[in-house]
Protein backbone atom coordinates (compact mmCIF):
# COMPACT_ATOMS: atom_id res chain seq x y z
CA UNK A 1 0.00 0.00 0.00
CA UNK A 2 1.35 3.41 -1.00
CA UNK A 3 0.17 6.46 0.92
CA UNK A 4 0.95 9.88 -0.50
CA UNK A 5 1.39 12.94 1.68
CA UNK A 6 0.86 16.59 0.85
CA UNK A 7 1.55 19.74 2.77
CA UNK A 8 -1.35 22.08 3.52
CA UNK A 9 -1.46 25.85 4.06
CA UNK A 10 -1.55 25.03 7.79
CA UNK A 11 2.01 24.11 8.84
CA UNK A 12 0.66 22.06 11.76
CA UNK A 13 -1.34 19.79 9.43
CA UNK A 14 -0.37 17.18 6.83
CA UNK A 15 -2.70 15.57 4.30
CA UNK A 16 -2.46 11.79 3.81
CA UNK A 17 -3.88 10.18 0.65
CA UNK A 18 -4.26 6.40 1.03
CA UNK A 19 -5.43 5.92 -2.56
CA UNK A 20 -8.87 4.67 -1.55
CA UNK A 21 -12.12 5.96 -0.12
CA UNK A 22 -11.86 7.09 3.48
CA UNK A 23 -15.39 8.44 4.17
CA UNK A 24 -18.25 7.22 1.99
CA UNK A 25 -20.26 10.37 2.73
CA UNK A 26 -19.61 13.56 4.67
CA UNK A 27 -16.57 14.31 6.80
CA UNK A 28 -15.52 13.72 10.39
CA UNK A 29 -13.47 16.22 12.40
CA UNK A 30 -11.97 15.03 15.68
CA UNK A 31 -10.16 17.83 17.48
CA UNK A 32 -8.96 15.65 20.35
CA UNK A 33 -8.81 12.01 21.42
CA UNK A 34 -12.18 12.13 23.23
CA UNK A 35 -14.07 11.33 20.01
CA UNK A 36 -11.64 8.66 18.86
CA UNK A 37 -13.76 5.85 20.28
CA UNK A 38 -16.05 6.12 17.24
CA UNK A 39 -13.25 5.19 14.82
CA UNK A 40 -10.56 2.50 15.04
CA UNK A 41 -8.35 4.56 12.70
CA UNK A 42 -8.75 7.71 14.80
CA UNK A 43 -7.84 5.70 17.91
CA UNK A 44 -4.67 4.47 16.20
CA UNK A 45 -3.74 7.99 15.10
CA UNK A 46 -4.34 9.59 18.50
CA UNK A 47 -2.15 6.87 20.02
CA UNK A 48 0.79 8.48 18.18
CA UNK A 49 2.35 10.94 20.61
CA UNK A 50 2.06 14.47 19.23
CA UNK A 51 -1.16 13.96 17.23
CA UNK A 52 -3.64 16.66 18.22
CA UNK A 53 -6.39 16.36 15.61
CA UNK A 54 -7.70 14.04 12.89
CA UNK A 55 -9.98 14.86 9.97
CA UNK A 56 -11.46 12.33 7.55
CA UNK A 57 -12.53 13.46 4.07
CA UNK A 58 -13.79 11.42 1.15
CA UNK A 59 -10.36 10.28 -0.03
CA UNK A 60 -7.95 11.84 2.44
CA UNK A 61 -6.98 12.11 6.09
CA UNK A 62 -5.49 15.23 7.60
CA UNK A 63 -3.57 15.01 10.82
CA UNK A 64 -2.81 18.04 12.96
CA UNK A 65 0.16 17.87 15.28
CA UNK A 66 0.11 19.27 18.79
CA UNK A 67 3.81 18.70 19.41
CA UNK A 68 6.89 17.30 17.72
CA UNK A 69 8.36 17.51 14.25
CA UNK A 70 6.84 16.00 11.12
CA UNK A 71 10.05 14.10 10.42
CA UNK A 72 9.40 12.06 13.59
CA UNK A 73 5.61 11.94 13.48
CA UNK A 74 5.08 11.10 9.81
CA UNK A 75 6.46 7.50 9.87
CA UNK A 76 4.30 6.57 12.88
CA UNK A 77 1.21 8.15 11.28
CA UNK A 78 1.85 6.36 7.97
CA UNK A 79 2.20 3.10 9.89
CA UNK A 80 -1.08 3.65 11.73
CA UNK A 81 -2.95 4.42 8.50
CA UNK A 82 -1.45 1.42 6.70
CA UNK A 83 -2.18 -0.89 9.62
CA UNK A 84 -5.80 0.25 9.68
CA UNK A 85 -6.47 -0.27 5.98
CA UNK A 86 -4.69 -3.63 5.93
CA UNK A 87 -6.79 -4.81 8.91
CA UNK A 88 -10.03 -4.28 6.92
CA UNK A 89 -11.67 -2.71 9.98
CA UNK A 90 -14.41 -0.20 9.26
CA UNK A 91 -13.55 3.48 9.54
CA UNK A 92 -16.45 4.07 11.92
CA UNK A 93 -17.85 1.85 14.62
CA UNK A 94 -21.57 1.33 14.31
CA UNK A 95 -22.13 -0.27 17.71
CA UNK A 96 -24.43 2.37 19.13
CA UNK A 97 -22.04 5.31 18.82
CA UNK A 98 -24.04 8.27 17.52
CA UNK A 99 -22.30 10.32 14.86
CA UNK A 100 -23.34 13.96 15.07
CA UNK A 101 -23.67 15.89 11.82
CA UNK A 102 -23.37 19.63 11.21
CA UNK A 103 -26.97 19.76 10.00
CA UNK A 104 -28.02 18.95 13.57
CA UNK A 105 -26.92 22.42 14.71
CA UNK A 106 -27.86 24.67 11.77
CA UNK A 107 -29.73 27.86 12.52
CA UNK A 108 -31.62 30.31 10.31
CA UNK A 109 -35.09 31.77 10.08
CA UNK A 110 -37.62 30.07 7.82
CA UNK A 111 -38.03 33.27 5.78
CA UNK A 112 -34.34 32.97 4.82
CA UNK A 113 -34.63 29.39 3.51
CA UNK A 114 -34.15 30.44 -0.15
CA UNK A 115 -31.08 32.51 0.69
CA UNK A 116 -29.66 29.66 2.77
CA UNK A 117 -30.22 27.20 -0.09
CA UNK A 118 -28.23 29.47 -2.43
CA UNK A 119 -25.44 29.86 0.13
CA UNK A 120 -25.24 26.09 0.61
CA UNK A 121 -25.13 25.48 -3.13
CA UNK A 122 -22.28 27.98 -3.58
CA UNK A 123 -20.38 26.42 -0.69
CA UNK A 124 -20.91 22.92 -2.07
CA UNK A 125 -19.98 23.67 -5.69
CA UNK A 126 -17.36 26.43 -5.44
CA UNK A 127 -15.82 26.48 -1.98
CA UNK A 128 -15.70 22.96 -0.53
CA UNK A 129 -13.83 21.36 -3.47
CA UNK A 130 -11.06 23.97 -3.22
CA UNK A 131 -10.84 23.64 0.55
CA UNK A 132 -10.79 19.82 0.35
CA UNK A 133 -7.81 20.12 -1.97
CA UNK A 134 -5.98 21.75 0.95
CA UNK A 135 -7.04 19.02 3.38
CA UNK A 136 -9.98 20.69 5.07
CA UNK A 137 -13.65 21.43 4.87
CA UNK A 138 -15.98 24.35 5.48
CA UNK A 139 -19.62 23.73 6.28
CA UNK A 140 -22.63 25.96 6.72
CA UNK A 141 -23.71 26.47 10.32
CA UNK A 142 -26.15 29.38 10.20
CA UNK A 143 -27.45 32.64 8.77
CA UNK A 144 -28.75 35.57 10.80
CA UNK A 145 -28.98 39.31 10.10
CA UNK A 146 -26.94 39.00 6.90
CA UNK A 147 -24.12 37.11 8.59
CA UNK A 148 -23.14 33.64 7.38
CA UNK A 149 -21.61 31.40 10.04
CA UNK A 150 -19.26 28.67 8.82
CA UNK A 151 -17.48 25.81 10.54
CA UNK A 152 -13.87 25.29 9.51
CA UNK A 153 -12.51 21.77 9.79
CA UNK A 154 -9.37 19.77 9.15
CA UNK A 155 -6.41 21.81 8.00
CA UNK A 156 -8.62 24.92 7.90
CA UNK A 157 -9.14 24.91 11.66
CA UNK A 158 -6.37 27.02 13.14
CA UNK A 159 -4.73 27.73 9.79
CA UNK A 160 -2.92 31.08 9.65
CA UNK A 161 -4.50 31.87 6.28
CA UNK A 162 -8.06 30.89 7.29
CA UNK A 163 -9.11 34.47 8.04
CA UNK A 164 -7.96 35.58 4.60
CA UNK A 165 -9.78 32.64 3.02
CA UNK A 166 -12.99 33.57 4.83
CA UNK A 167 -12.86 37.33 4.28
CA UNK A 168 -11.16 37.69 0.88
CA UNK A 169 -12.44 34.54 -0.74
CA UNK A 170 -15.67 33.16 0.63
CA UNK A 171 -17.18 36.42 1.85
CA UNK A 172 -16.55 38.15 -1.48
CA UNK A 173 -17.99 35.20 -3.41
CA UNK A 174 -21.14 35.02 -1.30
CA UNK A 175 -21.67 38.80 -1.30
CA UNK A 176 -21.37 38.80 -5.10
CA UNK A 177 -24.01 36.10 -5.64
CA UNK A 178 -26.23 36.65 -2.58
CA UNK A 179 -27.00 40.35 -1.93
CA UNK A 180 -28.41 39.53 1.55
CA UNK A 181 -24.96 38.45 2.77
CA UNK A 182 -23.03 41.21 4.53
CA UNK A 183 -20.38 39.21 6.36
CA UNK A 184 -18.94 35.73 6.91
CA UNK A 185 -17.76 34.56 10.34
CA UNK A 186 -16.24 31.34 11.63
CA UNK A 187 -18.01 29.41 14.39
Amino acid sequence: MFIQTETTPNPATLKFLPGRTVMEAGTLDLRDARGADQSPLAARLFAVEGVGGVFFGQDFITVTKSAGEWAHLKPAILGAIMEHFLSNEPLLRTDGVAIKTDADDEFFEEKDAGTVATIKELLETRVRPAVAYDGGDITFRGFRDGIVYLNMKGSCAGCPSSTATLKNGIENLLRHFVPDVVEVRPV
